[in-house]
């Protein structure tokens, strides 16, 4: 009977703490789509954690040499890169990756890179602001950070400490092509898997735990009541 009552309490406990968690992500997505309303900043924020997913419109110029690949990123069933280059904006001393768009990988020599053409001198890019680049499964050990580099996953600290470039601590996704070229790039960027759906299907399963060990333990305490009787 303990062990029974027991898993009752654990489904119920942790039920609704996923229900918590639902709530808490639902949340973190209505700030979002908050934040895509704002007007957009036309300057860079100290840091991305209360804006990321605003709207930016910045001012500079790409500095090519720092061009990177980030590998294993599938689009439309294609393997390919999301190609970042550096952006130091007009009049600061700050420079923020952009994370342009993605390309297909040559599947005949995957050493090749992409190379989409860029506006020279100072443009207006049009952005989103995210914390990161993304991330994948990191496979062996992460290579440093070098112009033109493949990687896996892209360490803004360590990018910064290896170019000496004063970088912004997030990353901007572009929304269109700089000054209305046609780069090439592909720029439908992933959606952010905030998981709400999980955290409400979890709950259900743990609220249905609770439940059936409830009802195991009626069945079982009538019968075991019509067993003393007889």
């Amino acid at each position: 009977m303990c062990a029974t009552m027991a898993v009752a309490a654990a489904g119920v406990i942790l039920g609704q703490w996923q229900t918590h968690r639902a709530e808490e992500k639902l949340g973190i997505q209505h700030r979002m789509e908050a934040r895509a309303k704002e007007q957009p900043l036309q300057v860079l924020p100290a840091g991305a954690d209360d804006q990321e997913f605003r709207h930016v419109l910045l001012e500079g110029e790409f500095l090519p040499q720092w061009t990177l690949y980030l590998e294993n990123r599938p689009h439309q069933g294609a393997v390919g890169f999301h190609v970042l280059t550096a952006f130091k904006i007009a009049g600061a001393q700050q420079v923020v990756m952009v994370a342009r768009g993605w390309a297909p990988r040559d599947a005949a020599d995957r050493t090749k890179v992409p190379q989409p053409p860029l506006p020279p001198g100072i443009v207006r890019i049009d952005g989103v602001l995210r914390r990161d680049a993304g991330h994948v499964l990191q496979l062996g050990q992460a290579d440093a950070p070098r112009r033109g580099a493949i990687l896996q996953n892209l360490d803004l600290a360590a990018l910064a400490a290896a170019s000496g470039l004063p970088l912004a601590p997030y990353v901007v996704e572009l929304r269109a092509a700089p000054s209305g070229m046609d780069d090439g790039l592909a720029r439908d960027w992933p959606a952010p898997s905030l998981g709400i759906d999980r955290h409400r299907g979890y709950a259900v399963q743990w609220y249905a735990m609770a439940a059936m060990a409830v009802v195991f333990f009626l069945v079982t305490g009538f019968r075991r009541g019509r067993n003393d009787k007889t």
